[in-house]
């Protein structure tokens, strides 16, 4: 049973308590100047998120700050291909890079490197001694097509079109990429819940660029292999599914893949998906991240919009995406208020 004070966790795992908890995507990051200091003083990306006291550190300032349910490991997502054997670097401005992109080369030629997911379990392992007791500690992945996306074009693009060309001209290659994306993904969360995890969430950013078919081949069933993988291993672990753009799919994602919550992005109507999901499961999101920038009266009406819609069902308050960069501090002030009050 969770400790009565974890009120995030408690929600997960399909109860509704008298207040609703909130976190933020992407809440430790670019808005925060103490996160701006460390970056400046610490260097490149991959570097702090390899680096477990900094790692660590990072993951703690916006809950010193301010005080969030939960907090979200400071990570990232591409460091599964990494693990998988390519290399990884961040450029200045432009995002990761991976190689060698495996539209132009084949995935056998990578070798695993297992090792390389060592920093984040030892960051997981400061955090959790480091927590306030009510604080909910989150673990994440990305979720095969959207980690795949990344491994077969090197980088990040607009309509992930080199990979639903390389998944319709060669199903079977493709499905070799998503299916070990899948294997370390398990073996990945389930070491960050050895060290101290209370619950994980997969992100699948790019989901809103597959068809119907595609959806159900590429997005729902890994996501209900890795969920089947990790119920296996950690029965009690709530896993927050996050298909970003699925739309009028994600009452299928939510029936057929057995994660234990929802998270909405933005666009979705949330009278629609209270209507729609299945009844009881707990929802996360979803106020658009710039109506968090633009404050005032409009943060407060949408904020009481998507409030007052999942009133009947367990939530978590949080954005519809990541915070962006430019958000001021005062207007995550105020949403907290609101929120809590």
């Amino acid at each position: 049973m969770p400790v009565p004070d974890k009120l995030l966790l408690s929600v997960l795992k399909g109860e509704k308590p008298e207040r609703t908890p909130v976190w933020l995507m992407r809440q430790a990051g670019r808005y925060l100047p103490e996160y701006r200091a460390l970056r400046a003083e610490k260097g490149g990306f991959l570097e702090m998120a390899t680096d477990p006291p900094t790692a660590a550190e990072i993951t703690l300032q916006p809950i010193r700050r301010f005080g969030f349910d939960g907090a979200i490991l400071f990570s990232d997502i591409l460091i599964v291909p990494w693990a998988l054997g390519q290399d990884l670097r961040f450029e200045a401005g432009e995002g990761p890079r991976l190689s060698p992109p495996l539209a132009d080369s084949a995935f056998a030629t990578l070798e695993a490197i297992p090792e390389r997911l060592r920093p984040v379990y030892a960051t997981v392992e400061k955090v959790a001694v480091s927590l306030p007791a009510a604080t909910t500690f989150l673990g994440f992945a990305g979720s095969p097509w959207t980690v795949a996306t990344y491994m077969v074009a090197g980088r990040g693009s607009k309509d992930q079109g080199d990979t639903r060309r390389l998944a319709y001209r060669d199903p079977a290659a493709f499905s070799e990429i998503v299916r070990a994306v899948a294997a370390m993904t398990v073996k990945y969360l389930s070491g960050q819940i050895r060290a101290g995890v209370e619950a994980v969430q997969l992100f699948d950013s790019w989901a809103g660029s597959l068809s119907p078919a595609q959806f159900e081949q590429w997005v729902v069933a890994p996501t209900a292999a890795i969920v089947a993988g990790l119920k296996a291993k950690h029965p009690g672990v709530p896993v927050i599914g996050f298909p970003k753009g699925a739309g009028g799919k994600l009452a299928a994602y939510a029936r057929e893949t057995g994660v234990d919550a929802i998270g909405l992005d933005e666009t979705v109507d949330p009278l629609w998906a209270h209507a729609s999901l299945p009844a009881g499961m707990p929802v996360q999101g979803n106020l658009d991240p710039l109506a968090l920038i633009a404050g005032g009266e409009a943060l407060a009406s949408a904020t009481r919009r998507v409030l007052s819609s999942f009133r009947d069902r367990p939530h978590v308050f949080n954005l519809g995406h990541g915070i962006l960069p430019d958000t001021p501090i005062p207007h995550v002030e105020q949403l907290l208020h609101l929120v809590r009050r």
